[in-house]
């Protein structure tokens, strides 16, 4: 099994893991701004840390500063995954867990139209059946839960818009791993992700700093729990990256579509969440597109 490959069913398992915790944090008196902190905060001092000793080990240090289109990259990836994650974490209060992560998974989707349209990268007949197969299943899922409830509505906005911005933020992350080479992609991947976390925390604590105050002080008053969603986001960052520095995101994002998978168990196991028929078959349909979408990009480009 390749290595891209582990990596990424690794960092699916983590990130299902800090989303759970998340959800608890959401109801254990933070905002939602200040879950989606909890994310950062303790996530950037141990990628620093951790990036520090790896650089300390190479025992020559970096070949030349990190330029402009690296820090581009990392602020498109860091500025998207914040605004994600925020959403994300909003839709646990509307829908229920399963469900919420579910709309997310359009990301892949929504990847395959940029790079038709911004890119100019062709998409096989395959790649937009697949397309066409995922509304299915994002439809079906939108759908409010009793007769004649309406078909859109914030969970489907918060979850489109959040797997639209995860999108450009792997591609963002893809971009700054890339913009490191000819470094070893461990390597690359500790550096890209130590400084989009310092820049992410940074910018959340300047945010809540003038949006919510005392916020701040709430996540650090309860950091016997905040600090397990940092070291389990940086853990599944860290995955993502290495990933991303070995191999296409598009093909890396599209396998870790194996989260909703991940996440049925803890909606079922730790939430008691039960998903009707419809909610199934719709999560499916949204599975079922991501591989398709992986063979249609695969033709496109042999």
């Amino acid at each position: 099994m390749s290595l891209w490959v582990i990596l990424t069913l690794a960092a699916a398992a983590m990130q299902t893991l800090r989303f759970v915790l998340q959800k608890q944090l959401a109801g254990a008196g933070l905002s939602t701004g200040g879950a989606t902190f909890a994310r950062f905060l303790f996530a950037a001092p141990l990628a620093a840390a951790l990036a520090a000793l790896a650089l300390a080990g190479t025992g020559r240090g970096l070949p030349a500063l990190p330029g402009p289109q690296f820090w581009a990259f990392v602020i498109l990836g860091a500025a998207g995954q914040i605004v994600a994650t925020f959403l994300t974490v909003a839709l646990f209060s509307l829908r229920n867990f399963a469900v919420g992560i579910a709309f997310t998974k359009t990301e892949t989707v929504q990847v395959a139209v940029f790079s038709a349209l911004i890119l100019g990268e062709a998409v096989s007949p395959l790649g937009w059946a697949a397309i066409g197969i995922g509304l299915a299943g994002v439809l079906m899922l939108s759908r409010g839960p009793g007769p004649g409830a309406a078909r859109f509505g914030r969970p489907a906005l918060y979850g489109v818009l959040a797997g639209a911005l995860f999108g450009l933020s792997a591609i963002g992350y893809r971009g700054a791993t890339m913009a490191l080479l000819p470094l070893p992609f461990f390597l690359r991947a500790l550096l890209a992700l130590a400084a989009a976390t310092v820049l992410q925390a940074a910018a959340m604590a300047l945010w809540l700093a003038w949006r919510e105050p005392g916020e701040v002080g709430r996540v650090l008053a309860r950091w016997r729990r905040t600090a397990l969603v940092g070291l389990t986001g940086m853990l599944g960052s860290l995955g993502w990256f290495s990933a991303f520095s070995l191999h296409n995101a598009a093909h890396v994002r599209a396998l870790g579509q194996v989260e909703v998978v991940f996440t049925l168990i803890a909606s079922a196991l730790i939430f008691r969440e039960r998903l009707a028929l419809r909610e199934g078959a719709g999560m499916a349909l949204v599975v079922v597109s991501a591989l398709l979408i992986v063979l249609g990009f695969g033709r496109a480009a042999g």
